[in-house]
């Protein structure tokens, strides 16, 4: 299908969004044992085979609930039941997010702004990732000292200041006070390493444990100094995989001992007590165990103020792993978990209108979600047309797209998926109990601070699918066609 550019549908667009009203920002359980009968509600779809996105295609109150029959479906939501607070849902703003927003025209650029940010124009992303110096989305490898001085005198970020910084400031002026921003290196300095190599793994030698903790406390001053807050970090990104980009090994046991005696220490000492460490940052497949040897450490645990992971673990085949998510919830209830990084891995040029992509985004926040997660962050919020630019030529997919030769924007139906779910659930939102009766549907629900409950629906089967939603003593009948997704509101 021909690619949707975003400069066509921007009066379209804007106008179905902005029709949605702002909720709360806190948590709240006003809807205990509250009647919905009578009680009206809302329904936004984004839908295959149609010009359909975020748009409010139907509207109704709620009936009184009966005991649904074996041959009808239904979707079953209790209030009273609510689970983990939401910290924010959004994406990576990496050197080649950046790089690629500077050549759109400065009408696309405002226009991705409010899209990805703005809580009303747009689908109001609050949670931002961000690189420590270089990674595989830079144009080359780069740190923010000179070689060999472990004594960071020759410390700078003038290279983030050139295009990353201000679409940072930019990003998190739009998206207010809700706004946070995540950090995670991904390879200490060359010099620092066993490998003398910033690419291809290696270790963090013990001499430079200090020094690397040091790394981290200088780049959240120099970014607090450029006006930009930084809400926490990571503590090392995919450490257990050797890549050809830029990467670091850390064993649990190690990364535990960093934490525990040099990381953690180093931030309280410098007044950095309120950041928040994440650690892990990996796979599904692997987070309980990394969980099990750093929370189990009170020492170390302390500063742990939860773990991160990746949906890439189905590289090697299987299925996704979302139970281990649900074992460390479960496991450890007083830790949060951050869903940190996720993208379709193969880029084809000029296939952004392919509908699978925006599916497996929806169902892995679905999933997520209803395991335990906290929070959720897309990667790269805009990518090139050819998926880049990456120094290592690991190209990928990003809800947005940009013609960097002509400077036109190009939104994929993934960036509609997400916002089926940023855009209502907002932070302070809790997750509450939500069961669909049949398994071709996908559900989870939400309560807002304002008492405003979100049920978020996903079809993809090749049918249209009638179904009750069936909240409290309320139901109604709602109807999701084929490969399609609805956030109902009421």
């Amino acid at each position: 299908m021909k690619a949707i550019q975003l400069i066509a549908l921007t009066a379209f667009t804007f106008v179905v969004l902005s029709s949605c009203q702002k909720v709360g920002t806190s948590g709240g359980d006003s809807n205990a044992g509250k009647s919905f009968a009578g009680k009206t509600y809302e329904v936004f779809t984004t839908a295959n085979d149609s010009v359909t996105r975020l748009a409010l295609t139907s509207k109704g109150e709620f009936d009184s609930a009966r005991q649904p029959f074996e041959t009808e479906v239904a979707i079953f939501v209790n209030p009273n039941k609510q689970f983990q607070e939401i910290i924010g849902i959004g994406g990576a703003i990496t050197d080649a997010a950046a790089q690629t927003f500077a050549r759109l025209t400065p009408e696309n650029q405002q226009t991705l702004l409010d899209a990805y940010f703005h809580p009303v124009k747009g689908i109001g992303y609050s949670f931002i990732r961000t690189s420590i110096h270089s990674c595989d989305f830079s144009s080359g490898s780069y740190t923010y000292i000179a070689d060999g001085d472990s004594a960071l005198t020759t410390f700078s970020i003038a290279t983030d200041m050139q295009y990353r910084v201000p679409l940072i400031k930019k990003a998190m002026e739009i998206s207010g006070s809700a706004s946070k921003l995540l950090a995670s290196p991904w390879s200490p300095p060359a010099f620092m390493k066993d490998n003398n190599n910033m690419l291809y793994g290696g270790k963090l030698m013990s001499r430079y444990y200090q020094s690397w903790a040091n790394y981290f406390v200088r780049f959240i001053q120099e970014y607090e100094k450029a006006g930009i807050p930084v809400w926490g970090v990571t503590v090392q990104n995919e450490p257990m995989a050797r890549q050809t980009w830029e990467s670091c090994i850390f064993t649990a046991e190690e990364e535990r001992d960093f934490l525990k005696y040099y990381l953690g220490p180093t931030f309280w000492k410098n007044g950095l007590k309120d950041k928040k460490m994440i650690v892990w940052d990996h796979n599904r497949d692997l987070m309980p165990y990394r969980a099990d040897v750093i929370f189990s450490d009170p020492e170390a645990s302390k500063y742990a103020w939860g773990i991160g992971y990746h949906w890439y673990e189905d590289w090697w085949g299987g299925k996704k792993m979302y139970d281990n998510v649900r074992n460390v919830h479960e496991s450890y209830p007083d830790k949060h978990i951050i869903f940190t990084e996720g993208t379709v891995e193969s880029f084809v040029p000029n296939h952004y209108n392919y509908w699978p992509n925006a599916e497996k985004y929806a169902t892995s926040m679905i999933y997520d979600f209803n395991s335990g997660t906290s929070g959720w962050i897309d990667w790269n919020i805009l990518l090139d047309e050819q998926g880049g630019p990456n120094h290592v030529e690991n190209f990928c997919f990003a809800p947005m797209h940009g013609d960097t030769r002509t400077g036109e924007l190009f939104i994929t139906p993934a960036y509609y998926y997400i916002g089926h779910f940023s855009k209502f659930i907002r932070p302070g939102a809790r997750r509450v109990s939500t069961s669909p009766s049949r398994s071709n549907l996908l559900s989870a629900s939400f309560v807002n601070a304002d008492g405003s409950i979100i049920t978020v629906v996903l079809n993809t089967s090749d049918l249209p699918i009638a179904y009750y939603l069936i909240c409290n003593d309320a139901m109604t009948q709602i109807q999701i066609p084929p490969h399609a997704i609805q956030t109902i509101k009421y």
